[in-house]
């Protein structure tokens, strides 16, 4: 995989949470960094993707009928 350099700006105590991880797990900061990184944006874009459908869906009078709700509630125990 091909990388690129990125620089940020984080809290003092991030920096040093890092420093303390990398230590403790024998992993370099900049993996850690790219780990947490990309995780973030992999779970971000999948919010903005089903947002993005459930609002196309809204847009297309798309609902879920009162039985498929109903049977969605039906396989969870009340609370």
């Amino acid at each position: 995989m091909e990388t690129t350099t990125l620089t940020i700006r984080v809290p003092l105590a991030v920096k040093e949470q890092l420093n303390q991880l990398a230590e403790a797990t024998h992993r370099s900061k900049s993996w850690l960094a790219a780990e947490a990184l990309s995780r973030y944006v992999e779970l971000n874009a999948w919010q903005v993707a089903e947002t993005r459908q459930g609002l196309e869906e809204a847009a297309h009078k798309d609902f879920a009928t009162e039985e498929e709700v109903a049977a969605t509630f039906a396989r969870w125990p009340a609370a």
